[in-house]
């Protein structure tokens, strides 16, 4: 769920469900993940855009997951916001769906409307 929200940003649903098997079939754990490393990751996740961003958040997440959160990933806003590339949205919708933490996943856009 982690990896699927991180590559849905500014993608499309259709194209994340195209590239997540792909990715999965190489790298679905962490340390699968870190071993395949960023160049590699980002030749698969590239057709889901921002292939830079995205590839150093999985490579680099994977790596934190590993080293701080003992393999296994966190459970709580404050841990899971401090992966590379995971803001209070992607957390939020991890934790909906993982964890079954209430949270409620705000976009920007709805954000700033909202204080307006």
């Amino acid at each position: 769920m982690l990896v699927a929200v991180m590559l849905s940003a500014q993608c499309t649903d259709k194209r994340v469900n195209e590239v997540t098997p792909k990715l999965f079939a190489l790298a679905d754990t962490p340390k699968k993940m870190l071993a395949l490393g960023f160049d590699k990751v980002r030749a698969i996740i590239k057709p889901c855009g921002l292939p830079d961003m995205k590839a150093n958040g999985l490579v680099e997440g994977a790596r934190m997951i590993l080293e701080k959160f003992g393999g296994q990933v966190p459970g709580t806003m404050e841990e899971l916001t401090q992966l590379p590339a995971v803001g209070e949205k992607t957390a939020s919708v991890v934790l909906i769906h993982c964890f079954g933490v209430p949270a409620f996943p705000v976009d920007t856009h709805i954000f700033r409307l909202a204080h307006r």
